[in-house]
């Protein structure tokens, strides 16, 4: 099945992250943190947490999207001890995106984050990137940019090695992602892209009450294991 033949791969984000997980398992990661790109890669995410027998996080990234269509991302904003701000610059120019465009949204995205922050830890603090290996889920990617931003923030907490799982891509933006990565596991790579919804039997934009049912379940699960 192929998302430009209108046929949908995965019954549901659920059932990705199960066929992510399997693909995982054989590799062999040792002690990994999976992390989750909000919202949607969270129960993507879950499913190869509990799998791996690893704990799940969230990277705080927002995504800057295009002035013609905000589901398009042309960058991102990753929040931690300062903003760290990705912009695909060609995207940019081709959105005809402009400075005050960029700060405007930038600083909406930081907002956003800090919001997300403040209802999604639900008490638990972060676990620090630094000497871990990090394994990076959403649950597809588009233009690359969220992912990009959140790779560069990890590689710059000081994750020891970052690999990246997802369902569905763009065929060239998997080779641009695998560059800044020891491995990218795309399930289906596509060439004639027609978005990231295609891909899946149902498909809806989740709820910050989804989000951390989601995260809440899969740490519950973890301590149960421990």
């Amino acid at each position: 099945m192929t998302v430009s033949g209108g046929h949908a791969m995965f019954a549901d984000r659920g059932e990705a992250g199960r066929k992510l997980a399997a693909r995982l398992s054989r590799m062999h990661i040792a002690k990994p943190i999976v992390y989750a790109l909000p919202r949607g890669g969270v129960p993507v995410a879950a499913e190869i947490a509990r799998d791996l027998h690893a704990p799940l996080e969230l990277i705080p990234v927002r995504k800057i999207g295009t002035p013609g269509d905000p589901e398009v991302a042309l960058g991102a904003v990753v929040d931690g001890a300062e903003s760290h701000i990705f912009v695909d610059h060609d995207f940019r120019l081709r959105s005809g995106a402009d400075d005050a465009y960029i700060e405007r949204a930038a600083a909406e995205a930081v907002q956003e984050n800090e919001r997300r922050r403040s209802i999604y830890r639900i008490g638990s603090k972060p676990i620090d990137p630094a000497g871990h290996v990090a394994i990076v889920v959403d649950d597809g990617i588009a233009t690359g940019a969220t992912m990009l931003a959140a790779v560069s923030w990890l590689s710059q907490r000081g994750a020891v090695g970052i690999y990246v799982a997802v369902p569905v891509a763009p065929r060239d933006r998997i080779g641009l992602i695998a560059r800044r990565v020891d491995a990218i596991v795309c399930l289906h790579p596509v060439d004639d892209f027609e978005g990231v919804g295609s891909a899946y039997e149902g498909f809806h934009q989740l709820t910050d009450a989804e989000v951390m049912a989601g995260l809440k379940e899969a740490r519950s699960s973890r301590r149960v294991r421990s």
